[in-house]
């Protein structure tokens, strides 16, 4: 009941949350990685001990490559970041790089800017894609939902909490890329997604839960203010969704402190993702539903 009667408080906090994701993103913005545009990428170890950056700059420097982005990665690891490469322009860094340290070369990806543009247009399309079909099926299962609220609204409900749930992890991935030098690729997207379909889960049951009460009341002509038949839904899911992120949230912890250094911003979008994805369906989804009903009160 507490939830929904003073769900203005969790509004303005959502506010601020939102105006600060809102901001690190205009300030720090979201660096695309070659995935979406495209260009090579080294993952290269000194197993023996790294070299200063600038030394690594220089050698890197001494093929006619362009702008080259170096980057620090774990004690002993670099990024080295260039336009596409050939693979004698790529055999050549790497002979330079090498000099007299003994060098490991981790990965190597190579994308075409064609390719690149390609991938960054079908991610797009895919979230809008997402986005529409959910809506779409929460508008379709609460349609015969018509009062004291329509059902419709349900489906706008369910938009704006995505909006949420999308913008609050890019917000803390552009933090992260501005002070560790992270780039936006193709896991980031993942991410994204797999977010919106946790986020939209927890919604819908807590939804389901208000639509059950709703058809109770109406049939045994129970008359129940409609925020207290919200805050009654909340409440009786919310140690589900807890428990239920709870423990998502050890296996993405597990994943960031154990895992391979390739998974761990993925898993830190996620982290942050399922902690705002559960704020939002306990805190916002329903308690949206409270004005938007009076706003479009239906007897």
């Amino acid at each position: 009941m507490y939830i929904a009667r003073h769900r203005t408080l969790f509004f303005w906090i959502t506010g601020l949350l939102l105006a600060a994701a809102v901001a690190a993103i205009l300030f720090f913005g979201l660096p695309l990685g070659i995935d979406f545009t495209g260009g090579s990428l080294m993952q290269i170890s000194y197993p023996a001990g790294r070299p200063a950056l600038a030394t690594i700059q220089e050698q890197v420097a001494s093929i006619p490559l362009g702008a080259v982005s170096v980057i620090p990665s774990g004690a002993n690891n670099v990024s080295i970041r260039t336009r596409t490469m050939t693979p004698a322009e790529h055999s050549a860094v790497l002979s330079a790089i090498s000099g007299n340290a003994l060098i490991s070369e981790l990965a190597y990806t190579s994308v075409g800017p064609a390719l690149g543009s390609q991938f960054a247009a079908k991610a797009l399309w895919a979230l809008i894609a997402v986005i529409l079909v959910i809506v779409l099926y929460i508008t379709f299962a609460f349609r015969k939902v018509s009062r004291p609220v329509p059902s419709w609204c349900y489906g706008l409900t369910v938009v704006a909490i995505l909006a949420h749930d999308l913008i609050i992890p890019a917000g803390f991935y552009a933090i992260l890329c501005y002070f560790t030098g992270a780039q936006v690729d193709s896991l980031f997207v993942v991410a994204l997604l797999a977010l919106l379909g946790y986020s939209v889960n927890d919604t819908i049951v807590i939804f389901d839960r208000v639509r059950e009460h709703l058809a109770r009341n109406e049939k045994t002509g129970l008359r129940e203010e409609f925020v207290d038949t919200v805050g009654k839904s909340i409440s009786e899911t919310m140690t589900r969704s807890i428990n239920t992120s709870f423990t998502v949230i050890l296996a993405l912890s597990a994943l960031i402190f154990l895992g391979a250094a390739v998974t761990r911003n993925f898993a830190l979008v996620m982290l942050v993702g399922v902690i705002a994805g559960t704020y939002s369906s306990i805190l916002l989804a329903a308690p949206l539903l409270v004005p938007l009903a009076r706003r479009f009160a239906r007897t």
